[in-house]
Protein backbone atom coordinates (compact mmCIF):
# COMPACT_ATOMS: atom_id res chain seq x y z
CA UNK A 1 0.00 0.00 0.00
CA UNK A 2 2.74 2.38 0.88
CA UNK A 3 4.39 1.79 -2.46
CA UNK A 4 0.94 2.46 -4.24
CA UNK A 5 0.85 5.54 -2.30
CA UNK A 6 4.50 6.42 -3.54
CA UNK A 7 3.79 6.17 -7.13
CA UNK A 8 0.46 8.25 -6.50
CA UNK A 9 2.40 10.89 -4.35
CA UNK A 10 4.87 11.28 -7.59
CA UNK A 11 2.09 11.47 -10.60
CA UNK A 12 0.83 14.56 -8.31
CA UNK A 13 4.18 16.32 -8.40
CA UNK A 14 5.11 16.02 -12.45
CA UNK A 15 2.24 18.28 -13.50
CA UNK A 16 3.58 20.82 -10.92
CA UNK A 17 6.65 20.95 -12.24
CA UNK A 18 5.62 20.55 -16.45
CA UNK A 19 3.27 23.74 -15.50
CA UNK A 20 6.22 26.19 -13.99
CA UNK A 21 8.68 24.65 -16.77
CA UNK A 22 5.64 26.25 -19.44
CA UNK A 23 4.62 29.61 -17.70
CA UNK A 24 8.62 30.35 -17.21
CA UNK A 25 9.01 29.72 -21.19
CA UNK A 26 5.91 31.64 -21.88
CA UNK A 27 7.50 34.39 -19.87
CA UNK A 28 10.46 34.48 -22.12
CA UNK A 29 8.61 34.47 -25.32
CA UNK A 30 7.03 37.05 -23.93
CA UNK A 31 9.81 39.54 -23.24
CA UNK A 32 11.98 38.33 -26.30
CA UNK A 33 8.96 38.40 -28.73
CA UNK A 34 6.20 40.60 -27.77
CA UNK A 35 8.02 44.07 -27.81
CA UNK A 36 8.68 42.75 -31.40
CA UNK A 37 5.31 41.75 -32.63
CA UNK A 38 3.71 45.65 -31.01
CA UNK A 39 6.74 47.15 -32.98
CA UNK A 40 5.33 45.39 -36.09
CA UNK A 41 1.75 46.12 -35.58
CA UNK A 42 2.74 50.06 -34.94
CA UNK A 43 4.80 49.58 -38.23
CA UNK A 44 1.78 48.21 -40.18
CA UNK A 45 -0.84 50.76 -38.68
CA UNK A 46 1.34 53.74 -39.25
CA UNK A 47 1.72 52.18 -43.03
CA UNK A 48 -1.78 51.66 -43.68
CA UNK A 49 -2.42 55.01 -42.17
CA UNK A 50 0.29 56.82 -45.05
CA UNK A 51 -1.56 54.75 -47.42
CA UNK A 52 -4.50 56.30 -46.67
CA UNK A 53 -3.36 59.90 -46.55
CA UNK A 54 -1.28 58.96 -50.01
CA UNK A 55 -4.64 57.00 -50.89
CA UNK A 56 -6.79 60.29 -50.48
CA UNK A 57 -4.22 62.78 -52.06
CA UNK A 58 -4.55 61.31 -55.10
CA UNK A 59 -8.63 61.48 -54.99
CA UNK A 60 -8.46 64.94 -53.97
CA UNK A 61 -6.56 68.18 -54.09
CA UNK A 62 -7.34 71.66 -53.46
CA UNK A 63 -7.60 74.68 -55.81
CA UNK A 64 -5.20 77.18 -55.78
CA UNK A 65 -6.17 80.32 -56.02
CA UNK A 66 -9.33 80.68 -54.77
CA UNK A 67 -11.53 83.48 -53.61
CA UNK A 68 -10.79 84.97 -50.34
CA UNK A 69 -14.13 85.37 -49.28
CA UNK A 70 -16.98 82.99 -48.95
CA UNK A 71 -17.57 81.17 -51.99
CA UNK A 72 -21.34 81.06 -52.60
CA UNK A 73 -21.13 79.12 -55.93
CA UNK A 74 -19.37 76.10 -57.72
CA UNK A 75 -20.26 75.31 -61.17
CA UNK A 76 -18.77 72.83 -63.92
CA UNK A 77 -18.96 73.35 -67.92
CA UNK A 78 -21.82 71.35 -69.79
CA UNK A 79 -19.83 69.11 -71.58
CA UNK A 80 -16.58 69.16 -69.56
CA UNK A 81 -15.08 68.31 -66.07
CA UNK A 82 -11.80 69.98 -66.47
CA UNK A 83 -13.20 73.86 -66.12
CA UNK A 84 -14.81 75.59 -63.32
CA UNK A 85 -16.77 78.32 -62.77
CA UNK A 86 -16.91 80.17 -58.84
CA UNK A 87 -18.97 82.97 -57.75
CA UNK A 88 -17.36 84.57 -54.35
CA UNK A 89 -18.21 87.31 -51.86
CA UNK A 90 -15.04 88.86 -52.71
CA UNK A 91 -17.25 90.44 -56.01
CA UNK A 92 -15.41 87.81 -58.62
CA UNK A 93 -16.22 85.41 -60.95
CA UNK A 94 -13.11 82.86 -61.92
CA UNK A 95 -12.90 80.29 -64.09
CA UNK A 96 -10.60 77.23 -62.83
CA UNK A 97 -8.75 74.96 -64.90
CA UNK A 98 -8.90 72.03 -62.44
CA UNK A 99 -6.97 69.10 -64.24
CA UNK A 100 -3.58 71.61 -64.29
CA UNK A 101 -5.15 73.18 -61.14
CA UNK A 102 -4.69 76.95 -61.89
CA UNK A 103 -6.83 80.13 -62.41
CA UNK A 104 -7.69 80.59 -66.13
CA UNK A 105 -9.06 84.36 -65.68
CA UNK A 106 -11.75 86.36 -63.43
CA UNK A 107 -14.55 89.37 -63.62
CA UNK A 108 -15.66 91.66 -61.21
CA UNK A 109 -18.79 92.53 -59.96
CA UNK A 110 -19.89 95.70 -57.95
CA UNK A 111 -20.55 93.57 -54.84
CA UNK A 112 -20.90 90.05 -53.88
CA UNK A 113 -21.85 87.45 -56.38
CA UNK A 114 -24.34 85.30 -55.35
CA UNK A 115 -24.40 82.75 -58.39
CA UNK A 116 -23.20 81.44 -61.62
CA UNK A 117 -23.48 79.27 -64.50
CA UNK A 118 -22.41 78.22 -67.94
CA UNK A 119 -24.47 78.93 -71.23
CA UNK A 120 -22.39 76.60 -73.03
CA UNK A 121 -18.22 76.50 -72.63
CA UNK A 122 -17.58 79.93 -73.70
CA UNK A 123 -20.37 82.02 -72.14
CA UNK A 124 -20.81 82.54 -67.92
CA UNK A 125 -23.53 84.44 -66.53
CA UNK A 126 -23.45 85.76 -62.91
CA UNK A 127 -25.36 87.85 -60.34
CA UNK A 128 -25.64 89.17 -57.17
CA UNK A 129 -26.32 91.79 -54.78
CA UNK A 130 -25.62 94.22 -57.13
CA UNK A 131 -28.86 93.33 -58.71
CA UNK A 132 -27.01 92.77 -61.87
CA UNK A 133 -26.99 90.15 -64.55
CA UNK A 134 -23.91 90.28 -66.17
CA UNK A 135 -22.20 87.58 -69.08
CA UNK A 136 -18.75 87.21 -69.96
CA UNK A 137 -17.15 85.78 -72.52
CA UNK A 138 -14.50 83.42 -71.70
CA UNK A 139 -12.70 83.44 -75.37
CA UNK A 140 -12.27 87.04 -75.72
CA UNK A 141 -12.56 88.38 -72.17
CA UNK A 142 -15.66 90.31 -72.72
CA UNK A 143 -18.42 91.06 -70.38
CA UNK A 144 -21.54 92.98 -70.53
CA UNK A 145 -24.59 93.34 -68.52
CA UNK A 146 -27.70 92.29 -69.70
CA UNK A 147 -30.58 93.33 -67.54
CA UNK A 148 -31.26 94.20 -63.49
CA UNK A 149 -33.71 93.02 -60.60
CA UNK A 150 -34.68 95.42 -57.89
CA UNK A 151 -33.06 93.34 -55.38
CA UNK A 152 -30.21 91.39 -55.27
CA UNK A 153 -29.79 88.14 -57.45
CA UNK A 154 -29.45 85.09 -55.78
CA UNK A 155 -29.62 82.40 -58.60
CA UNK A 156 -28.72 82.38 -62.20
CA UNK A 157 -29.40 78.99 -64.41
CA UNK A 158 -29.14 77.84 -67.90
CA UNK A 159 -31.65 75.73 -69.49
CA UNK A 160 -31.23 74.44 -72.78
CA UNK A 161 -34.45 72.85 -73.85
CA UNK A 162 -35.54 76.37 -74.33
CA UNK A 163 -32.26 78.26 -74.57
CA UNK A 164 -32.71 80.67 -71.72
CA UNK A 165 -31.16 81.90 -68.70
CA UNK A 166 -33.27 81.94 -65.59
CA UNK A 167 -32.61 84.39 -62.66
CA UNK A 168 -34.32 84.41 -59.29
CA UNK A 169 -34.00 87.36 -57.02
CA UNK A 170 -34.76 88.27 -53.65
CA UNK A 171 -37.54 90.85 -55.23
CA UNK A 172 -39.45 88.02 -55.29
CA UNK A 173 -39.28 87.45 -59.05
CA UNK A 174 -37.82 85.07 -61.88
CA UNK A 175 -37.15 86.55 -64.95
CA UNK A 176 -35.99 84.78 -68.23
CA UNK A 177 -33.45 86.26 -70.69
CA UNK A 178 -32.52 85.55 -74.27
CA UNK A 179 -28.81 84.50 -74.61
CA UNK A 180 -28.88 85.37 -78.11
CA UNK A 181 -29.77 88.94 -77.78
CA UNK A 182 -28.98 88.84 -74.93
CA UNK A 183 -32.47 90.44 -73.57
CA UNK A 184 -35.20 90.01 -71.08
CA UNK A 185 -38.58 87.81 -72.10
CA UNK A 186 -40.32 87.53 -69.25
CA UNK A 187 -40.69 88.59 -65.56
CA UNK A 188 -42.58 86.61 -63.55
CA UNK A 189 -43.72 87.01 -59.72
CA UNK A 190 -43.30 84.39 -57.25
CA UNK A 191 -44.90 84.34 -53.84
CA UNK A 192 -41.91 85.85 -51.88
CA UNK A 193 -37.93 86.14 -52.07
CA UNK A 194 -36.10 83.98 -54.31
CA UNK A 195 -33.57 81.63 -52.04
CA UNK A 196 -33.24 78.87 -54.77
CA UNK A 197 -33.68 77.23 -57.73
CA UNK A 198 -33.84 73.50 -59.58
CA UNK A 199 -33.83 72.69 -62.97
CA UNK A 200 -35.59 69.45 -64.21
CA UNK A 201 -35.28 69.73 -67.81
CA UNK A 202 -38.32 71.80 -69.14
CA UNK A 203 -39.47 72.50 -65.37
CA UNK A 204 -38.12 75.09 -62.99
CA UNK A 205 -38.70 74.62 -59.27
CA UNK A 206 -38.30 77.36 -57.17
CA UNK A 207 -38.07 78.03 -53.33
CA UNK A 208 -38.72 80.75 -51.66
CA UNK A 209 -38.85 82.55 -48.40
CA UNK A 210 -41.89 80.82 -46.17
CA UNK A 211 -41.06 77.49 -47.44
CA UNK A 212 -42.93 78.45 -50.72
CA UNK A 213 -42.29 75.90 -53.94
CA UNK A 214 -43.79 76.68 -56.79
CA UNK A 215 -43.00 74.49 -59.80
CA UNK A 216 -43.10 76.32 -63.30
CA UNK A 217 -43.06 75.00 -66.82
CA UNK A 218 -40.47 76.77 -68.98
CA UNK A 219 -42.68 76.32 -72.12
CA UNK A 220 -45.34 77.72 -70.64
CA UNK A 221 -44.98 80.51 -68.09
CA UNK A 222 -48.70 82.07 -67.85
CA UNK A 223 -49.48 79.97 -65.06
CA UNK A 224 -47.67 78.22 -62.07
CA UNK A 225 -47.68 74.47 -62.59
CA UNK A 226 -47.89 73.46 -58.83
CA UNK A 227 -47.96 75.56 -55.48
CA UNK A 228 -46.24 74.04 -52.70
CA UNK A 229 -45.07 73.82 -49.03
CA UNK A 230 -42.39 72.56 -48.24
CA UNK A 231 -42.59 69.07 -46.21
CA UNK A 232 -39.76 70.35 -44.07
CA UNK A 233 -40.55 72.82 -41.34
CA UNK A 234 -37.89 75.37 -41.27
CA UNK A 235 -36.64 77.54 -43.52
CA UNK A 236 -35.74 76.36 -47.46
CA UNK A 237 -32.10 76.35 -48.09
CA UNK A 238 -31.72 74.10 -51.77
CA UNK A 239 -33.86 72.82 -54.35
CA UNK A 240 -32.10 70.39 -56.86
CA UNK A 241 -34.05 68.16 -59.45
CA UNK A 242 -33.19 64.30 -60.23
CA UNK A 243 -31.51 63.85 -63.42
CA UNK A 244 -34.47 61.61 -64.29
CA UNK A 245 -37.00 64.33 -63.97
CA UNK A 246 -39.32 62.69 -61.75
CA UNK A 247 -38.99 64.97 -58.51
CA UNK A 248 -36.61 66.94 -56.38
CA UNK A 249 -35.16 66.99 -53.23
CA UNK A 250 -35.21 70.37 -50.70
CA UNK A 251 -32.97 71.13 -47.84
CA UNK A 252 -33.58 73.12 -44.98
CA UNK A 253 -31.42 74.98 -42.06
CA UNK A 254 -32.74 72.28 -39.49
CA UNK A 255 -30.31 69.25 -40.76
CA UNK A 256 -33.45 67.30 -42.97
CA UNK A 257 -33.47 66.52 -46.57
CA UNK A 258 -36.71 65.84 -47.71
CA UNK A 259 -37.37 63.66 -51.13
CA UNK A 260 -40.41 64.67 -53.51
CA UNK A 261 -41.82 64.02 -56.60
CA UNK A 262 -43.95 66.24 -59.12
CA UNK A 263 -46.38 63.80 -60.62
CA UNK A 264 -49.39 65.52 -57.89
CA UNK A 265 -50.94 61.73 -58.07
CA UNK A 266 -51.66 60.23 -54.76
CA UNK A 267 -50.34 57.11 -55.35
CA UNK A 268 -46.82 58.72 -56.44
CA UNK A 269 -46.95 61.22 -53.72
CA UNK A 270 -47.24 58.48 -51.17
CA UNK A 271 -43.68 57.60 -51.62
CA UNK A 272 -41.91 61.00 -50.85
CA UNK A 273 -40.57 61.04 -47.33
CA UNK A 274 -38.00 63.43 -45.17
CA UNK A 275 -34.94 62.39 -42.87
CA UNK A 276 -32.32 64.15 -40.48
CA UNK A 277 -28.85 64.05 -41.47
CA UNK A 278 -25.83 66.81 -40.85
CA UNK A 279 -26.09 66.18 -37.17
CA UNK A 280 -23.00 65.68 -34.86
CA UNK A 281 -23.02 64.27 -30.99
CA UNK A 282 -20.94 65.91 -28.73
CA UNK A 283 -20.65 66.05 -25.01
CA UNK A 284 -23.75 63.72 -25.07
CA UNK A 285 -25.40 67.00 -27.30
CA UNK A 286 -27.27 66.84 -30.64
CA UNK A 287 -26.31 69.62 -32.71
CA UNK A 288 -27.86 70.55 -35.83
CA UNK A 289 -26.67 71.93 -38.94
CA UNK A 290 -27.90 73.45 -42.03
CA UNK A 291 -27.83 71.64 -45.53
CA UNK A 292 -26.52 74.29 -47.79
CA UNK A 293 -25.88 72.20 -51.00
CA UNK A 294 -27.32 69.65 -52.90
CA UNK A 295 -25.86 68.01 -56.19
CA UNK A 296 -26.98 65.05 -58.15
CA UNK A 297 -25.31 62.83 -59.93
CA UNK A 298 -26.54 63.08 -63.85
CA UNK A 299 -25.72 59.52 -64.49
CA UNK A 300 -26.62 57.45 -61.24
CA UNK A 301 -29.68 59.77 -59.87
CA UNK A 302 -27.88 59.48 -56.69
CA UNK A 303 -27.20 62.73 -54.92
CA UNK A 304 -24.58 64.87 -52.52
CA UNK A 305 -25.58 67.21 -49.24
CA UNK A 306 -23.21 69.60 -47.57
CA UNK A 307 -23.51 70.88 -44.67
CA UNK A 308 -22.45 73.32 -42.28
CA UNK A 309 -21.27 70.49 -39.87
CA UNK A 310 -18.00 70.19 -42.58
CA UNK A 311 -19.18 66.66 -44.17
CA UNK A 312 -20.27 65.44 -47.53
CA UNK A 313 -22.73 62.31 -47.58
CA UNK A 314 -23.51 60.70 -50.97
CA UNK A 315 -27.30 59.18 -51.09
CA UNK A 316 -29.18 57.38 -52.91
CA UNK A 317 -32.75 58.56 -52.92
CA UNK A 318 -34.86 56.11 -54.47
CA UNK A 319 -33.73 53.03 -52.18
CA UNK A 320 -33.33 55.75 -48.85
CA UNK A 321 -29.94 54.92 -48.66
CA UNK A 322 -26.66 56.62 -47.42
CA UNK A 323 -23.74 55.17 -49.79
CA UNK A 324 -21.04 56.84 -48.48
CA UNK A 325 -19.72 59.60 -46.08
CA UNK A 326 -16.08 61.72 -47.15
CA UNK A 327 -13.53 63.05 -44.39
CA UNK A 328 -14.48 66.44 -42.31
CA UNK A 329 -13.47 69.17 -43.91
CA UNK A 330 -12.15 72.40 -42.90
CA UNK A 331 -15.44 74.37 -42.33
CA UNK A 332 -18.78 74.36 -43.68
CA UNK A 333 -19.82 72.98 -46.96
CA UNK A 334 -21.26 75.90 -49.00
CA UNK A 335 -21.29 74.68 -52.83
CA UNK A 336 -21.21 71.47 -54.49
CA UNK A 337 -21.04 70.30 -57.89
CA UNK A 338 -20.91 66.72 -59.98
CA UNK A 339 -19.56 67.69 -63.64
CA UNK A 340 -21.51 66.34 -66.28
CA UNK A 341 -19.80 62.81 -66.59
CA UNK A 342 -20.19 62.68 -62.33
CA UNK A 343 -16.33 61.68 -62.32
CA UNK A 344 -15.74 64.83 -60.11
CA UNK A 345 -16.98 66.24 -57.71
CA UNK A 346 -16.07 70.01 -56.55
CA UNK A 347 -16.47 70.97 -53.07
CA UNK A 348 -16.86 74.28 -51.90
CA UNK A 349 -15.90 75.17 -47.69
CA UNK A 350 -16.45 78.39 -46.46
CA UNK A 351 -17.29 79.38 -42.98
CA UNK A 352 -21.11 80.93 -42.96
CA UNK A 353 -20.96 82.17 -39.64
CA UNK A 354 -24.13 80.17 -38.07
CA UNK A 355 -21.73 79.18 -35.21
CA UNK A 356 -19.90 81.46 -32.87
CA UNK A 357 -17.15 83.35 -35.16
CA UNK A 358 -13.75 81.10 -34.62
CA UNK A 359 -10.37 82.41 -34.02
CA UNK A 360 -8.97 82.03 -36.38
CA UNK A 361 -11.34 82.13 -39.11
CA UNK A 362 -10.83 79.08 -41.77
CA UNK A 363 -9.94 79.67 -44.77
CA UNK A 364 -11.81 79.54 -47.65
CA UNK A 365 -11.26 76.82 -50.13
CA UNK A 366 -12.06 74.46 -52.69
CA UNK A 367 -11.16 70.76 -53.32
CA UNK A 368 -11.72 68.59 -56.17
CA UNK A 369 -12.14 64.87 -55.57
CA UNK A 370 -12.36 61.91 -58.12
CA UNK A 371 -15.30 60.04 -56.85
CA UNK A 372 -15.51 56.27 -57.76
CA UNK A 373 -18.76 54.35 -58.60
CA UNK A 374 -18.28 52.55 -54.86
CA UNK A 375 -19.18 55.39 -53.81
CA UNK A 376 -21.74 57.18 -56.01
CA UNK A 377 -23.87 53.90 -57.44
CA UNK A 378 -26.60 52.80 -56.17
CA UNK A 379 -25.98 49.13 -54.55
Amino acid sequence: MSAVRSVTCCNTHTPSFTSHFILIFLLIWLITCRPWAVSRDLHLRANLGRMTKMSESRMEFRLKNTPSDCIQSVKFGPSSSQFLLVASWDKSVRLFDVVNNNMRLQYQHSGPVLDCCFQDAVHAYSGGLDGQLKTFDLNTNTESVVGAHEAPIRCVEFCPEVNMVITGSWDSNVKLWDPRGPREVGTFQQPSKVYTMGLSGEKLVVGTLYRKVIVWDLRNMGFAQQRRESSLKYQTRCIQCFPNKQGYVVSSIEGRVAVEYLDPSPEVQKKKYAFKCHRLKEDGIEKIFPVNAISFHNGYNTFATGGSDGYVNIWDGFNKKRLCQFHRYPTSISSLCFSNDGNTLAIACSFMYEQEKIDPMPEDCIFIRRVTDQETKPK
